[in-house]
């Protein structure tokens, strides 16, 4: 009797991995929207995929240390996308190169429960093929 491979899902909370944030990180696809490109970078922490998460990074804000350590003893739990605020933004002033994420992320850190709340800012422009988001900042709301 074989058995089944039951489908996992995608980190994100996506239904699964190979339809969510798989093809990005592979390079199969580019994330048409901020929303996507940073849930594929909350799965690629996930999976402690450096070279996706630097290649997504800015380049005026890209970190030149080392952003994933494989020793350390860290564990993403969940994320809760709170808001994408282009559309709000689009009415009020004309930036469609400009968007804003809104998002907590959960995590346990040396055992310890821990929460990351950001509002990250990305931005559209020209890069491999095309104009693609890359993730500039954030902001940690209280």
């Amino acid at each position: 009797m074989s058995k089944s491979k039951t489908p996992v899902g995608c980190p994100c909370g996506g239904p699964s991995y190979e339809t969510c944030c798989g093809p990005f990180i592979e390079g199969a696809k580019v994330p048409e929207t901020a929303e996507q490109l940073m849930r594929s970078r909350y799965t690629a922490y996930t999976l402690k995929n450096e070279p996706y998460l630097l290649a997504t990074w800015h380049e005026t804000t890209r970190p030149t240390e080392k952003i994933v350590r494989p020793d350390e003893k860290l564990q993403w739990l969940g994320l809760e996308v709170k808001s994408a605020l282009r559309l709000r933004q689009r009415k009020a002033e004309a930036k469609p190169n400009e968007d804003f994420v809104e998002f907590v992320a959960r995590l346990r850190v040396d055992g310890r429960g821990q929460r990351l709340h950001e509002l990250s800012r990305f931005l559209r422009e020209p890069g491999d093929g095309g104009l693609r988001w890359f993730y500039v900042d954030g902001e940690f709301p209280e």
